[in-house]
C-alpha cells in the first residue's frame, strides 16, 4: 500500500473550494476523517454561516469555540466579527472592543472596508496555522462568487494598501497562500459539463489571479462503473430471463435494457468530462464515488474518506510510475482514481 504520508504534510492548511451544489461541506468532512485515520489531529474550519458540517458528524453547530466532533478532529466557525474582536484583543485594546461590541460598532467597522471580513477571516486561518492548533487544518470556504473573493482579497489589498496594518495583515495572508508547504486549495467539482468548465476556469484564475497553489482536485458524485452492462439488450436479456425461468414480462424487460443503456452512457459521459478535465488543468484527480442516500451519513463520509485515501494512493503510483517510465503523464488515464461504488 502506497504511504499518504507525503500528502497529508505537503501543506498544513487545506482549502476545500468549489461551486454550490458541489458536495464541497461533505469533501471537507471527509478529508478531516481521512487525516484523522492517519492518527493526525485535525481542525476543521467552517467560514461564516452554517455549512452543515457539524450534521454530518452528528453535533451541535459550530461556533467560535473548538468542540469536537469525532477523535482527533475539532471543528469551530469563523466569522469576521469575531476575528476583528480577537484582533483587537491580541492587540490591546479589550476596552475598545467591549464598547464596540456594546455600540454595535463592531459590526460595521467589519464591513466598512470592502474586503475587510474576508481578510479578517484569512488572518484568523494564518494565525492558527502559524501557532500549529492542529497537524491539519481543513476549511469549508465560502462557495462559488464569494470563494474566489475570499481567496484574492489578501493579495488585492496587498496592493491597495501602502503602509499600516491592513497592508500587514495581506502580507502575512499573502505569505501562507502562496506558500504550499503552508496552504493549498483543494478543487472540487462534479462530473458534469458546466461545473467541468466552470473548474477548468476558475483553477487558472486561482493560480493566475489568487497566486495559490492546487492540491489534487476532486471529483465528487462520480458513478460506479457499469460498463459490463453494455451489452444488456431486451434480447439477452429475455434470453437470461428465460434460462432462469422467471418469466419476465416485455415491459420489464425493455425497462430494464433501457436502464442498463442510460447507466453505461451516464457514465461515458462522466468518464469523458473527467478526462477533458484533467486535459485542461493538468491537474492531479481523485474521484469520489456517489453514494445513494438522500442524506450522506457519518458512514458515508468515513466510506467517502477510504476512497479519498485510496484515490491518493492510486495518484502517487501513478507519479511514481510516470518517473520511472518517463511517460507523459498528461497521456495517463485521467479515470484511473475513480472509486467505483455506491454513494
Amino acid at each position: 500500500m502506497t504511504d499518504t504520508n507525503s500528502f497529508w504534510e505537503q501543506s498544513r492548511v487545506l482549502i476545500v473550494a468549489g461551486k454550490g451544489g458541489v458536495g464541497k461541506t461533505t469533501v471537507t468532512a471527509a478529508l478531516a476523517v481521512a487525516a484523522a485515520k492517519t492518527g493526525r489531529s485535525v481542525q476543521i474550519v467552517e467560514i461564516e454561516g452554517k455549512s452543515g458540517l457539524s450534521r454530518l458528524f452528528g453535533s451541535r453547530p459550530l461556533s467560535d469555540i473548538d468542540q469536537q466532533l469525532a477523535p482527533n478532529i475539532r471543528g469551530r466557525q469563523i466569522t469576521s466579527l469575531a476575528a476583528l474582536l480577537e484582533y483587537l484583543n491580541d492587540h490591546g485594546m479589550r476596552r475598545v472592543a467591549k464598547r464596540m461590541i456594546r455600540s454595535g460598532v463592531a459590526d460595521v467597522v467589519a464591513t466598512a472596508v470592502p474586503g475587510l471580513r474576508d481578510l479578517l477571516v484569512m488572518g484568523k486561518i494564518r494565525q492558527m496555522q502559524e501557532a500549529r492548533v492542529a497537524d491539519v487544518i481543513v476549511v469549508d470556504a465560502p462557495a462559488a462568487g464569494h470563494a474566489l473573493a475570499f481567496l484574492a482579497t489578501p493579495r488585492r489589498m496587498e496592493q491597495a494598501a501602502r503602509v499600516g496594518p491592513l497592508r500587514s495583515q495581506a502580507e502575512r495572508a499573502v505569505a501562507m497562500l502562496e506558500d504550499p508547504s503552508r496552504c493549498r486549495v483543494v478543487p472540487v467539482t462534479l462530473p458534469e459539463h458546466t461545473p467541468v468548465s466552470e473548474m477548468i476556469q476558475t483553477a487558472e484564475w486561482l493560480t493566475s489571479q489568487a497566486g495559490v497553489v492546487l492540491a489534487p482536485a476532486i471529483v465528487n458524485m462520480v458513478n460506479p462503473d457499469v460498463s459490463i452492462l453494455a451489452d444488456q439488450s431486451a434480447a439477452s436479456l429475455t434470453t437470461a430471463a428465460d434460462r432462469a425461468g422467471l418469466g419476465w414480462p416485455e415491459e420489464l424487460i425493455d425497462a430494464c435494457a433501457q436502464s442498463a443503456a442510460f447507466a453505461v452512457a451516464r457514465g461515458e459521459q462522466q468518464h469523458a468530462e473527467i478526462a477533458r478535465l484533467a486535459k485542461e488543468t493538468q491537474l492531479d484527480l481523485v474521484s469520489l464515488p456517489l453514494i445513494f442516500e438522500a442524506e450522506v451519513d457519518r458512514s458515508g463520509i468515513d466510506h467517502l474518506a477510504d476512497a479519498f485515501t485510496a484515490g491518493i494512493q492510486a495518484t502517487d503510483r501513478s507519479a511514481t510510475h510516470t518517473a520511472a517510465t518517463g511517460l507523459d503523464a498528461t497521456n495517463a488515464d485521467p479515470t484511473a482514481n475513480s472509486n467505483g461504488g455506491p454513494r
